[in-house]
């Protein structure tokens, strides 16, 4: 005789935890005035920026992925000095990545694993991640990260100045509902196909309002209705081993946005297949725009940066205690050294062009 199976839900359920609320979360680490200003500094500079009423270009500089607080705060506390240094030609936008899509199986970041034993102790990592941001925005310092789990912008958003839709979720229909909700600009990389189709549409649904399922600020299911979000532009982060930075790219590009009726903003990712996932590369492509802007360009309005204290990357040991200080776990990086240089070399040689590039419209 056959054998039922009864249990029809839950099969492939280990076990379930009931998570911290957004709110609860929010009232243990509240948002001080000093981060708050630093929040809506950041957000409207780079609105501004996106508007043509800010000459600036924007460059969201840091490591791939944060997995050691101590090394995030070195990090930053150099780029503070340097953001200073060179605030009158670009503004300074720290990377700080919590969560890590993976094609197949992989470590998913500080939040969804912060001790990085596969323990996935969320709770823990929400209180790590929220604290550092609250950390970085009090120093003054415009915070970015990739918003990939939909639930996680209630318990951080509040700390972000710039988000990122990355390749693998631009055409998530999840997605561009949930960042057109989101209270700062966003940026949608084009295809892991290097095509810009998907991201097209993704910044034509951003710009519209949607009514779909999420949770509140008391975590419960709720439906969340939203106005749009009219800072959606595009990343341009090449695909399938071909970089796509260059004039032609950024060309053809333009006319495809124009086409699409929406506006020509168009940032580098200088990472991935821009620079043939070579983070030594990344200096060479950030070169190239700064020529394209001398040579005319009106459209690229800035650039991502992968960069950490040390150069490379490193793969998580079994004993932790054997980790690098300052040196990525995802995505190889430049060392602090050359991204100073090449962030410098880039405000020297544009300094004097962007003040005249971009006319307020």
């Amino acid at each position: 005789m056959m054998t039922i199976d009864m249990q029809i839900e839950d099969v492939n359920v280990r076990s379930t935890e009931v998570l911290i609320t957004p709110a609860a979360l929010k009232a243990e680490m509240p948002l001080s005035d000093t981060a708050r200003a630093s929040v809506i500094e950041g957000r409207q500079t780079i609105r501004n920026i996106l508007d043509g009423k800010d000459h600036r270009l924007f460059l969201v500089v840091g490591p791939c992925s944060i997995h050691d607080v101590n090394a995030a705060k070195e990090y930053a506390q150099r780029l503070k000095v340097l953001a200073e240094q060179v605030k009158d030609s670009l503004y300074l936008v720290m990377r700080v990545y919590f969560e890590k899509p993976r094609t197949t199986v992989g470590w998913k970041g500080l939040i969804n694993d912060p001790d990085m034993n596969d323990s996935f102790d969320i709770q823990k990592g929400l209180h790590i991640g929220r604290r550092l941001l609250l950390d970085l925005n009090e120093m003054g310092l415009a915070c970015a990260t990739e918003a990939l789990d939909p639930m996680s912008p209630q318990y951080m958003h509040d700390l972000i100045a710039w988000s990122a839709i990355g390749a693998r979720t631009t055409e998530s229909q999840t997605h561009r509902e949930m960042s057109s909700g989101l209270s700062s600009p966003v940026g949608f990389k084009n295809g892991t196909d290097g095509g810009l189709k998907v991201a097209i549409n993704a910044l034509l649904s951003v710009r519209n309002p949607h009514s779909f399922l999420g949770i509140n600020g008391a975590g419960q299911v709720a439906i969340i209705n939203t106005n749009g979000n009219a800072y959606g532009h595009v990343v341009l982060r090449g695909g399938d081993g071909k970089p796509n930075y260059d004039s032609v790219s950024v060309t053809l590009a333009e006319k495809e946005l124009s086409k699409a009726k929406v506006p020509s903003n168009i940032m580098i990712d200088c990472s991935h297949a821009n620079s043939n996932k070579d983070p030594a590369l990344q200096p060479l492509v950030m070169d190239n725009v700064s020529n394209q802007i001398l040579e005319g360009n009106q459209s690229i309005v800035g650039l991502m940066i992968e960069s950490h204290l040390k150069f490379g990357r490193q793969d998580i040991p079994a004993d932790l205690s054997q980790l690098e200080y300052g040196k990525s776990v995802t995505d190889g990086c430049i060392d602090w050294s050359t991204t100073e240089e090449a962030i410098l070399k880039m405000h020297h040689k544009l300094n004097d062009i962007l003040p005249k590039r971009r006319q307020t419209v």
